[in-house]
């Protein structure tokens, strides 16, 4: 155990500048608080009500996701890697898919990609909604996280109608995306983005000049951009601050570049800024979905090479070669050629990565995640010190960690 770091609380004293002597207090919130967003710990050095220093302490959740992925085969793993940031699967899938066909040269039809971009951009909304709706419960408003929850069950829905799955799909499969969309699931899809920028305008109503919100928020623990960077912190947090770094936009991937999008950013990169720029993500993942569905093009769902997709169901009964080559890719998988690739995302918390080291095996030899929750967490320190605990409720929940990606 690091010197640092000590298990139980201690009490200690020092003294003021107007020569007394103040008690400081190190307590232990978490892992259960409720309001940690997952079960995460925090050493937190208090004096009276005010921070003076944070340490998060992780690995409650010990999933050792990576290293069970390594013992599947590349087909086998995807539901594995899928189940880390259980708030961003389609990007965990996508991330993971993306370094395996990078490796394998694999090109992915132009209609899955824009199928995937569909996908991704609703589990961003629903993703910041869920978001949304528990930072609202931390600062004390219950009914915003119902009114938040209440788009989150459509999203799922049309997860659902696609997927057969409201959650953990599976639907992303090296080489395009499992299945076509169903019929009537266009028509569902646009009346959701129909709705869902007038939701974020009452969400915004019901924020914006809302005194308790702008008090809690309002100039509370900020980070400059400078701060930020050194760190390694990436996503809504960065861009808060000022800096338009997206991925979606310096490193175009799965034709993002094909759209028209605005990427949001704030000034003074306070709580406020960070809430400020997750709603408006909301309404440019809208506008991403839109032209998606809008330019939607004709062809397949999945590459064509039968040795990486699973042949079409109709032709295992008629198809020797199709029933032979699902037999091997269910039992064994296929083989990916020798090498390494990271392949980077942007997901509703940053950048998140998959490294991927394949032997010529079914089996990858090393899977390694970035997840940018276990990055941003960092931050939590610098931005709490000098705060209140009141404060440092309400900057944990404008993190937006998820503990399932940290502790992966």
């Amino acid at each position: 155990m690091e010197e640092s770091i000590t298990m139980e609380s201690r009490l200690e004293r020092i003294e003021s500048p107007d020569g007394g002597e103040h008690e400081l207090l190190t307590v232990n919130m978490g892992p259960h608080h409720p309001a940690t967003h997952g079960v995460l710990r925090l050493l937190v050095t208090l004096q009276g009500e005010v921070v003076l220093d944070l340490k998060p302490i992780i690995g409650y959740v010990h999933t050792g996701i990576e290293k069970t992925a390594e013992q599947k085969s590349y087909w086998k793993a995807i539901p594995v890697v899928e189940r880390m940031d259980y708030l961003a699967y389609f990007f965990n899938a996508y991330a993971y898919c993306g370094s395996v066909e990078s490796l394998l040269e694999c090109e992915v039809p132009k209609r899955a990609q824009y199928l995937r971009v569909i996908h991704m951009e609703l589990n961003r909304i629903m993703s910041h909604l869920v978001w949304l709706g528990t930072s609202a419960l931390d600062l004390g408003a219950m009914s915003m996280f119902w009114f938040c929850f209440r788009e989150r069950e459509r999203i799922l829905d049309l997860f659902e109608q696609s997927t057969g799955q409201r959650m953990h799909t599976r639907y992303f499969q090296v080489g395009g995306v499992i299945e076509d969309i169903p019929l009537g699931y266009e028509e569902k899809l646009r009346e959701f983005i129909a709705i869902m920028p007038k939701r974020v305008g009452q969400y915004r109503d019901m924020l914006y000049k809302n005194e308790i919100a702008l008090q809690r928020l309002k100039g509370i623990c900020p980070l400059s951009e400078e701060d930020l960077l050194a760190l390694g912190v990436t996503g809504p947090l960065l861009r808060a601050a000022g800096n338009p770094w997206d991925l979606r936009k310096a490193d175009p991937y799965c034709s993002y570049d094909d759209f028209d999008f605005k990427i949001p950013v704030g000034t003074e990169g306070d709580n406020w800024d960070r809430m400020a720029v997750r709603m408006a993500e909301m309404e440019q993942s809208t506008r991403i979905i839109e032209q998606a569905l809008d330019g939607l093009p004709e062809g397949p769902h999945i590459t064509d090479d039968r040795k990486i997709a699973l042949p079409p169901r109709h032709e295992l009964g008629t198809s020797m070669e199709a029933l032979i080559h699902h037999f091997k890719l269910v039992t064994e998988g296929f083989r990916v050629p020798p090498g390494e690739h990271y392949f980077p995302v942007e997901s509703p918390r940053g950048e998140l990565g998959c490294f991927v080291r394949a032997d010529g095996s079914s089996k990858p030899a090393r899977v390694h995640m970035r997840d940018p929750s276990f990055v941003n967490l960092q931050a939590t320190a610098p931005m709490t010190r000098g705060s209140y605990i009141a404060d440092l409720i309400a900057t944990l929940a404008m993190l937006d960690p998820v503990l399932g990606g940290i502790d992966r």
